[in-house]
């Protein structure tokens, strides 16, 4: 599974300008792992060839990836693709208690859904399987623990949360060495093995790496990089009672997957020391060779009018402020899916935001707009009336039908030509008619002529209104010789030109009219709480008249429905010959300023 061959990144991306100048040096020409990896399926591969680049996407599989993960999956993959490389898929699964096999399969899947795969050919005519588990690696992560207390640079620690918190230090004061800090390596080996045989109780002790409490980065005040955790993990069941720190597992497992560049979000700018850190220990100890990964960091995407924190995403499907992860509102790339939206707009936007080292906040409304653009090359065309009153053609015969010819994409005529059926019974939208038109109204209203799109000229006489004054019905009479591809058709010039489908030819639809799910640019902004800021209308569902060619959409196809937007078949709850539809996007931005 790929994507295009096109580059998928703009070629003055910094992080492109590293990797030419370290092909350019040769600087990833051999094998990096000095040791077994510990993991078969390493040994059964072979030799790499490193003359390419190796990336990985590594998620925590404690929830569903979000817009934010595009953007790095299509940087990690896209590079390895562009530069002929791999990237791995691997999830970094160290927490147990908040990890599972829904998050797992959920994020193969939406990797998957945006064009790419983990099965990569090599030089010598085989296949790698790069996916891979933090939990792959545990065995080797505790050698290495025991390697760092052997070399006097990791030690166990007895302190409780609190009192390690306090002797931490703050950004101006330096923290307090733990009274535990110079036990003895025998003693420190001791105690870890007993962590590991579950001889202590959970939270009681950690093993902290020994750097430096005095250290201006916090990150570097003597770490903790295991703990005790009793709690069944979905890989490994109940091998293990402890469990690695994210940040010490991280630059391990990129080491024994000789991955070449290391590209993370600048929140982990802080932690890139220690990252160093641990791989020149791990080179001392005999367990790594040079060159060791090096991590890069570029800015994360940070969108207005969503929440992109796992936190509050959680907090919003937990508590039903939605119907779940699949929720079109919420900025999930499964949620997205149902939606509507396409990888390939995700394409286009990644592209257009580019990568860089600088911070910044992205309108949502770019986002919206590459989906319209890819949309709008893309999506057939159906006609749909969301909001019908009737029109009455007085003098169509009442047993009569034709066929009127409508383009499926006005751009693209090899897409060819649909029916629509014209009788005398039609659905219009109810702001096509006004019985007193405003200045610049040139739709229906008593007197004035309009062209039925595709279809004839007609003339309004007038409305039907129920007791309380509602209309029910407009009535018309049609001008034969002037339907739409007829010759001399054109010569009645009429200014309105409006929709319209078939009542005995039309198919009755739900149809969820969606908005954005906060209104407020930055939601929970300041001192407010982000649920306050939900929108209260982020989806309506009304019933639409279609035509009856819509009848047979399949569930994730797509259409425009001309004068209102971008429409999806929804994925879970359309059922055969009566899809429910989702609105992808507003023809136009409704969000302007």
């Amino acid at each position: 599974m790929s994507t295009e061959k096109a580059p998928i990144l703009p070629a003055s991306n910094f992080i492109r300008a590293i990797i030419d100048k370290d092909l350019a040096e040769h600087k990833f020409a051999q094998k990096r792992w000095a040791g077994s990896p510990g993991d078969a399926r390493h040994q059964a591969q072979g030799p790499v060839d490193f003359a390419k680049i190796r990336t990985r996407f590594p998620p925590e599989p404690n929830g569903y990836l979000h817009i934010g993960h595009a953007k790095s999956i299509f940087l990690n993959f896209g590079l390895a693709r562009d530069y002929e490389g791999v990237c791995h898929l691997r999830f970094d699964d160290t927490n147990p208690e908040k990890e599972s096999q829904e998050y797992v399969d959920s994020i193969s899947d939406m990797v998957a859904w945006l064009g790419f795969g983990w099965d990569n050919p090599t030089p010598n005519g085989q296949h790698e399987h790069n996916l891979y588990y933090a939990s792959d690696y545990f065995d080797v992560m505790y050698q290495a623990a025991e390697a760092l207390i052997q070399h006097g640079h990791a030690y166990v620690d007895a302190q409780t949360a609190e009192e390690m918190r306090i002797n931490r230090g703050t950004l101006t004061e330096p923290g307090v060495a733990s009274p535990y800090r110079d036990r003895s390596i025998e003693e420190n080996l001791t105690l870890f093995r007993a962590m590991r045989d579950g001889k202590h109780a959970d939270g009681s002790m950690v093993l902290r790496a020994k750097i430096d409490m005095a250290s201006p980065n916090i990150n570097m005040r003597d770490p903790a990089i295991y703990r005790i955790r009793r709690a069944h993990h979905h890989n490994t069941g109940d091998k293990w009672c402890i469990y690695p720190m994210y940040t010490f597992a991280h630059p391990i497992e990129d080491a024994l997957e000789q991955i070449t560049h290391s590209i993370c979000t600048l929140e982990f700018e802080d932690q890139r020391p220690f990252y160093d850190w641990l791989m020149a220990r791990l080179v001392e100890a005999g367990l790594l060779a040079n060159p060791v990964p090096y991590q890069y960091e570029f800015a994360r995407l940070n969108l207005t009018y969503v929440v992109l924190s796992k936190r509050k995403l959680i907090q919003l499907v937990e508590e039903k402020h939605v119907t779940g992860w699949d929720d079109p509102r919420l900025p999930t790339l499964a949620g997205a899916r149902r939606r509507g939206y396409t990888p390939a707009g995700f394409k286009l936007f990644t592209d257009r935001i580019g990568v860089s080292k600088a911070d910044s906040w992205i309108d949502y409304s770019i986002l919206e707009d590459c989906m319209r653009e890819v949309l709008n090359d893309s999506a057939p065309r159906k006609i749909g009336v969301l909001d019908p009153v009737k029109l009455i053609i007085d003098n169509y015969p009442e047993d009569q039908a034709e066929d009127c010819f409508a383009p499926n994409h006005p751009q693209h005529p090899e897409m060819g030509k649909r029916v629509v059926k014209l009788s005398k019974t039609l659905w219009i939208e109810r702001e096509d008619f006004m019985e007193t038109p405003s200045k610049g109204y040139f739709r229906l209203f008593p007197g004035n002529t309009v062209r039925l799109r595709y279809g004839y000229v007609v003339k309004c006489l007038g409305c039907d209104k129920d007791d309380a004054g509602n209309v029910i019905a407009v009535h018309c009479e049609y001008l034969p010789d002037t339907k739409s591809g007829t010759p001399g058709a054109d010569s009645i010039k009429v200014k309105g030109n409006i929709h319209w489908v078939s009542a005995a030819h039309a198919y009755s639809a739900d149809i969820r009219m969606y908005d954005r799910l906060f209104v407020a640019e930055h939601p929970g902004s300041g001192e407010r709480d982000f649920l306050d800021d939900i929108n209260p209308n982020s989806v309506t569902t009304i019933t639409a008249q279609l035509e009856l060619s819509a009848q047979t959409a399949q569930p994730g196809e797509h259409f425009q429905f001309e004068r209102h937007g971008y429409f999806v078949a929804d994925l879970k709850d359309s059922l055969v010959d009566k899809p429910v539809f989702n609105r992808t996007v507003t023809l136009k931005d409704t969000w302007q300023k």
